[in-house]
Parts: C-alpha cells; sequence; structure tokens
C-alpha cells in the first residue's frame, strides 16, 4: 500500500499542517519523524484553530494512530501541556492512539538554556534559534552524551545518565556563558514526574510501523520546517539541526526507505523564512508588509514576523532534486488575489553569471541577483473555489507556471485555511 512523505519545499511554515490534516483521512498511522517544538502547525476545523508543536496534526481524526519517531527530540513539558490541552477539547480519550519512539532524545532544562545564552552573545552572527533547546539536544544526541526516553523512564539509568553529563553542562554555562548551574535533584525530581506521564507512550515505534506496513496499512510521514533549512542541505548555518528533507522520514523512524512511495513538497504561492540568512527574493517594502498582514506571517511557535518574499523556482528546482518530490502542494494562493501583477523569480545571477542551481557557498547565496518574470494578477477573491476549472484564468496560468519552473506536478491548491478551502488534483493515496 502508498507511503506518503510531507515535506516542506521552502524555508518552512508553508502549510504542511494544513496538508497532513487532509491526507490523514486516506492514512492509518501518521507519523513525525524529525525536529522538536520548534516547529508548529496551525490548522483550521470548523471555526476553531488548533496549533500542534510536536504531536502530529492527524491526532484531531478519530481511529489514527499517531507516532513520534526516534528522529524527533522532545521537550516532555511541552509534550504533556499539548496532551492535556487535546484532551480538555475532547480529543485524544485513546491514549493507545498516541505512542512514543523509546530511541528518541530528550530536551533537558541544560539544552534550552544553553540555547538561549549563546544566541544571545552570537552578536551579528545570531542563527535565528528559538531558544527550545533543539540543536543543544541534537548535538549531544551526536556527541553520544544524550539521554532517550527509554532512558528517562528507568529511575536508575535516568540518575547515572544525568550525574554523567550534568557536571560538563554546568562548566559550560558557569564557566564560558556566565550562567548559574543546574541542580541535579530539581531536574531529577522533575523529569521523573514526567516519566511517570509518558511511560504509557512509550513503544518500539520502529517496530510497530514496520507490522503495520507489512499488513498493508498506510502511513503518512509528516515533516517540520523545509529542505533549505535542512543540517546537511540547507543554507547552512542557517539551518535547524535535523534532516528535514525526505531521506529523514526512513532514519528517523527507523523503516525502509523502499517503503517510502510518494513524496510531497509542500511549497507557498509565495516565500517566506523566519530568522537570519540569505533570502534573494525577499521584499523589504510595502510588497512585503502586504503579503505578510494578508497571509498572516507570524510564526505558530514564536509569533515571530516571518520575511516575505515573491515565489523562488530555484527554491523549489532544487527541493524537488534532493527531495525526489512526485508532486506539490501549493498553497495560500489565495493570499496572491490582491495583487495586479506578480513577480516569479526563475533564475538567480551572481558576478553576471547564471546560475545552475542554489550556491553552496553562503557567501555566493547571500549575494545572489533574482532573475524575475513578471505574470497579471486576478483580482478576485478565490476563498470559495472548489474546483481548478473554477478559478480565474490567471490564476490557473500562475499556477501551470509555477508547475512548468519546477519540473513537477502540482497536486494540490489551497485557496484558504480551512479544510473544504483546498483543490485536490491528484490524491498520492491514490
Amino acid at each position: 500500500m502508498a507511503s506518503v512523505v510531507v515535506v516542506g519545499a521552502q524555508w518552512g511554515d508553508e502549510g504542511k499542517g494544513k496538508v497532513v490534516d487532509i491526507y490523514t483521512e486516506y492514512a492509518d498511522d501518521i507519523v513525525r519523524f524529525q525536529g522538536g517544538n520548534n516547529a508548529g502547525h496551525t490548522l483550521v476545523v470548523g471555526n476553531e484553530k488548533v496549533v500542534l508543536h510536536l504531536i502530529p496534526s492527524g491526532i484531531l481524526h478519530e481511529g489514527k494512530r499517531c507516532i513520534i519517531g526516534n528522529g524527533v527530540v522532545l521537550d516532555p513539558e511541552v509534550f504533556i501541556r499539548e496532551i492535556t490541552k487535546l484532551k480538555e477539547s475532547g480529543r485524544l480519550q485513546d491514549d493507545s492512539c498516541l505512542l512514543l519512539s523509546e530511541s528518541l532524545h530528550i530536551i533537558m532544562p541544560y539544552h534550552k538554556r544553553i540555547d538561549i545564552a549563546r544566541e544571545a552573545k552570537s552578536g551579528d552572527r545570531k542563527i535565528g534559534t528559538t531558544g527550545r533547546g533543539i540543536g543543544p539536544c541534537y548535538e549531544d544526541k551526536i556527541g553520544r552524551r544524550g539521554i532517550r526516553l527509554m532512558d528517562m523512564v528507568n529511575p536508575e539509568v535516568f540518575a547515572e545518565r544525568l550525574r554523567q553529563f550534568l557536571d560538563e553542562k554546568n562548566f559550560i554555562l558557569e564557566k564560558m556563558l556566565g550562567e548559574s548551574p543546574c541542580s541535579f535533584d530539581e531536574i531529577y525530581n522533575e523529569y521523573q514526574g514526567y516519566a511517570e506521564i509518558l511511560r504509557k507512550y512509550v513503544a518500539d515505534t520502529s517496530l510497530v510501523l514496520s507490522k503495520d506496513l507489512k499488513a498493508g496499512k498506510r502511513a503518512l510521514f509528516e515533516g517540520a520546517q523545509g529542505t533549505l533549512l535542512d543540517v546537511d542541505h540547507g543554507t547552512y548555518p542557517y539551518v535547524t539541526s535535523s534532516s528535514t528533507c525526505a531521506g529523514g522520514a526512513a532514519t528517523g523512524t527507523g523503516i525502509s526507505p523502499r517503503e517510502l512511495k510518494e513524496i510531497i513538497g509542500i511549497s507557498k504561492a509565495y516565500v517566506t523564512r523566519v530568522g537570519s540568512g540569505p533570502f534573494p527574493t525577499e521584499l523589504l517594502d510595502e510588497t512585503g508588509e502586504q503579503l505578510r498582514k494578508t497571509g498572516g506571517e507570524f510564526g505558530a511557535t514564536t509569533g515571530r514576523p516571518r520575511r516575505c518574499g515573491w515565489f523562488d523556482a530555484m527554491v523549489i528546482r532544487y527541493a524537488v532534486r534532493v527531495n525526489g518530490l512526485t508532486g506539490i502542494a501549493l498553497t495560500k494562493l489565495d493570499v496572491l488575489s490582491e495583487f495586479d501583477t506578480i513577480k516569479v523569480c526563475t533564475g538567480y545571477t551572481h558576478a553576471g553569471k547564471v546560475l545552475e542551481d542554489l550556491p553552496a557557498s553562503l557567501e555566493v547565496f547571500e549575494k545572489c541577483e533574482p532573475v524575475y518574470e513578471e505574470l497579471p494578477g486576478w483580482r478576485t477573491d478565490i476563498t470559495g473555489t472548489g474546483a481548478f476549472d473554477e478559478l480565474p484564468a490567471n490564476a490557473r496560468a500562475y499556477v501551470k507556471r509555477l508547475e512548468e519552473l519546477a519540473g513537477c506536478p502540482i497536486v494540490m491548491v489551497s485557496v484558504g485555511p480551512r479544510r473544504d478551502q483546498t483543490i485536490m488534483l491528484q490524491n498520492p493515496f491514490q
């Protein structure tokens, strides 16, 4: 049966939550495979707005199993707060429908404190971190100094691991960052309280997922952030600390890459980015402000205003290549309805030369000049449109032009935030 991976095709915030929510109808398992609570999905269900940071957005559907894989780093306090809110709203009444990988890594208080203190001392070299401790936690994972969920729910093992690593973290906090140290007893008692709550969700999710796929069930793999924020393939060092591309769905869940059948990249009809780093099509004028205001471009996790710019075909072609995209879900087309003309970046030049692909060098990327093509707008409200043929001719032409530039079919078009404001052109599960 089909397995579908959903990834961001730009710098994140593309509307993955809504797309995953729609595709969940056709899936049995919905699996988050990387990142932490530095990401957020905003969903509009009827008149209700739901923001999720860790739990897959499939949790809003009854009878689905949601899995948080080993590639995720988990802040237990945030997770518990999220499940509490879901239960208070009448959701997540069956705890067996939510599983946590026993192998995922736990964000500790010292991770968050180090994250914030480092950024404060970075001056002009700020990365734009959310201060949630994501990066330091992944550092410890790779450095083999991490504490996993299976460790946290075992009191003796947790105490041993915490004692083993806390002296080093306190040295960093006190001697390098000028901060006060963390208390062993405070952390131990707090996190053992979390362990009591989380224990019922812990499972060998790699095995669970493998059995489900073998039994013919359908899986939907949900990524966070976007392709250009991938730690290996993004605009390094202005990236996140995990593998946001489609390959991360295999390593972040423990299933074979051969199980990944369809890969859908989510892209806005324009581009946004949060934090520092190169952004060739960024608009630092009234047009950029109009995009921000009309599109509600403020972070679901931090509330930070997003940088806005015209659609960048160079970025999308790169995302198609590194992810092996089989389709693109285009979101927020309705936001462009206010413009008489709309620009599209078709390529870059640097030092007078036309570039074939995104430059790996940050210094080159920051000096790239976009090459624009201008298309006519449609100046018509499209939020009530239910079929592609019902869109204004100029809106259809815009979508078709983006499809040509991307070299990949557009399989969904979103014309508003609600579930019903979506035009499905192809269903990857069928």
